[in-house]
């Protein structure tokens, strides 16, 4: 027999759950097994996740294959009917002792194939938290999950179910205890962050739980925020931005376009100038601040003119980071139903356009550190990021997971040197 195989697809969040469950399967005594952890964003990320139960099958023919995930949650049965799947669980479902401890007690397969509730019905984040997920300088800690919003492109609120947030309490413990193993930074991760505290009592928000943990936790040298919607920052978060150095100054924003008729078509919360204004202001109180962003080409009726709105974004905005989705036809989403559908070869040809911008946008950023001061997290032994998240490469071997003050000499592809 052989340990458990798990393989995940998609955003740090599954991530986290893979490390989660793989806890989880050990503690069940669960062996010859593979698990696949699916994402539903886009139709390609689900291609890709058939794609690979196909391979894992063809590799691994003897073991029991396990799909869960986004997509397995949003369409249980296209993966029950592989005939390379044994189980296929839900995002609540894998999170649970007792489906595992439930599989180990009946390994021979007479379980029911599909274990996939309502998502919508779970009012609480799962209660399995672990200390560490990601490599041995960054750890990973969810504090929330789901999404209230609905987005007329987006799936995910259907595999991921309504905003839930962990404790404050909860959050600052773990990075205590992640603190005391040596993490030198930590990244908050969640579906909708910026909706965290939305469900607890008195109603908190993003900014308090981060001044919180820099409060309670002073040992900590680096905090992280992921993915954030600008249009839902708060008064405290605005503030841990102008006087907390520890808060590292790199955001990445979901603003998904740059045009306002395909925004409100999109039923996203702000307007382009909402974003801009947003920038600005973070860029005014936090001078060295660098911006990622999701950008969208090819929503459903999206002219040249809309396109280019979008494309003006990168520099109005002062992107440096871009995450570029083609835009994808998710059955089930109200985008779907749109009638003018841009086409395929368009869509393709303006991604390929907002990437070369984001390449531009690189470079300046790049072009700007060269002679500057840095403070470098060590990923491995040559490679680390400043605060910025730009990597580095070092010619000499550094401490893995220290935090070295070095002067950027040069740069080198997408990278600077030290």
């Amino acid at each position: 027999m052989s340990a458990p195989k798990f393989t995940t697809l998609g955003c740090r969040l599954n991530a986290y759950e893979t490390e989660a469950m793989k806890e989880l399967s050990q503690q069940a005594g669960l062996d010859n097994l593979v698990v696949v952890n699916t994402c539903a964003v886009t139709a390609e990320a689900v291609r890709k996740s058939r794609q690979e139960i196909r391979r894992l099958r063809r590799d691994n023919p003897q073991a029991r294959i396990v799909v869960t995930g986004c997509a397995a949650q949003t369409e249980p049965e296209t993966f029950a009917q592989m005939p390379e799947v044994d189980t296929v669980l839900g995002n609540t479902e894998k999170m649970q002792p007792e489906t595992w401890a439930g599989m180990a007690a009946d390994f021979i397969g007479e379980t029911e194939k599909v274990q996939v509730d309502d998502i919508m019905s779970v009012t609480e984040t799962a209660g399995h938290l672990i200390d560490g997920f990601g490599t041995r300088s960054r750890a990973y800690v969810q504090v929330q999950n789901g999404c209230d919003h609905r987005c007329t492109f987006c799936i995910i609120p259907y595999g991921r179910g309504n905003s839930r947030s962990v404790a404050a309490g909860v959050v600052v413990d773990q990075i205590k205890r992640l603190v005391n193993k040596g993490y030198n930074e930590v990244v908050l991760t969640g579906v909708d962050l910026t909706s965290w505290g939305a469900d607890l009592p008195a109603t908190p928000k993003l900014g308090d739980l981060v001044m919180r943990i820099l409060k309670l936790v002073p040992d900590l040298p680096r905090l992280r925020i992921s993915s954030i919607d600008s249009i839902e920052v708060d008064e405290n978060l605005m503030q841990a931005i102008a006087t907390e150095p520890r808060l590292m100054p790199h955001l990445h924003l979901s603003l998904q376009h740059g045009d306002d008729l395909i925004l409100k078509r999109m039923a996203r919360r702000h307007l382009r100038d909402d974003a801009i204004r947003f920038c600005e202001e973070a860029t005014r109180l936090r001078p060295d601040m660098t911006f990622g962003a999701d950008i969208i080409a090819g929503f459903p009726t999206e002219t040249e003119a809309h396109f280019e709105n979008s494309l003006k974004l990168v520099t109005d905005c002062n992107l440096t980071w871009l995450h570029v989705f083609p835009y994808s036809k998710r059955d089930g989403t109200p985008a779907a139903k749109i009638p003018n559908q841009v086409n395929g070869n368009t869509i393709k040809s303006r991604a390929a356009r907002l990437r070369t911008a984001g390449e531009t946008q690189v470079a300046r950023h790049l072009a700007k550190q060269v002679g500057r001061s840095h403070q470098v997290l060590m990923e491995n032994p040559h490679l680390g990021r400043t605060e910025q998240f730009t990597e580095v490469k070092f010619t000499s071997p550094q401490t893995e997971g220290k935090i070295i003050s070095t002067r950027i000499l040069g740069i080198d592809g997408p990278r600077l040197t030290a």
